[in-house]
C-alpha cells in the first residue's frame, strides 16, 4: 500500500466512524421522537430551524437546505407537517414568486414538548458512543465543539 493508499484508506475510516455515529444517533432520536412525539428526527429538524428564525419562518429552499432535503423533499414534509396544523406556507409580500414557512402554534407547542426528549436522547447516545472505543475519539471531538456560555 502507498502513501497515496493509506491517505485513502484513513479517509474512508473517518468516514464510516462519522457514519456509524450518525446512525447510532439518528436511530435512538427517531426512536423516541416518534414514539413519544409522534415526530420524526427530520420533521424535528425542521420545526427547530423554524423556531430559531426571526419571525418563526423562511423561505422554502433555505429550509430545505437547513434540514438537508431536496427542494422537491422539503415540499412534500411541508405538506405533510402543514396538513397536521404545524406549519403554514404564506406568499412572500415582496415577491410574489417566494414562499415562505411559518411555525404555526401548534408546531411550536410541539416541539417545546419535544426539545426536552431530543436533547436527553442526544446526551444518552453521545454517552453510550463515547463508550465506544472506535466512537469515543469523534464523540470527544464533538464535546470540544460545543458552544460555550458568554461570559
Amino acid at each position: 500500500m502507498g502513501i497515496a493508499d493509506d491517505a485513502v484508506e484513513i479517509r474512508a475510516h473517518g468516514w464510516r466512524t462519522l457514519a456509524a455515529l450518525h446512525a447510532l444517533i439518528e436511530n435512538a432520536l427517531e426512536r423516541v421522537l416518534q414514539g413519544e412525539h409522534g415526530l420524526s428526527v427530520v420533521e424535528y429538524t425542521v420545526l427547530d430551524a423554524l423556531a430559531r428564525q426571526d419571525g418563526r419562518h423562511m423561505r422554502m429552499r433555505r429550509l430545505a437546505r437547513a434540514a438537508a432535503l431536496s427542494n422537491s423533499a422539503a415540499t412534500r414534509l411541508v405538506t405533510r407537517l402543514e396538513d397536521r396544523g404545524l406549519l403554514t406556507r404564506v406568499l412572500c409580500a415582496d415577491d410574489r414568486r417566494g414562499i415562505y414557512t411559518e411555525l404555526a402554534p401548534a408546531g411550536l407547542e410541539l416541539l417545546e414538548r419535544a426539545r426536552p426528549t431530543h436533547d436527553r436522547v442526544l446526551r444518552e447516545a453521545l454517552a453510550e458512543a463515547g463508550g465506544t472505543p472506535e466512537l469515543a475519539p469523534l464523540v470527544g471531538t464533538l464535546r470540544g465543539l460545543e458552544p460555550r456560555p458568554l461570559p
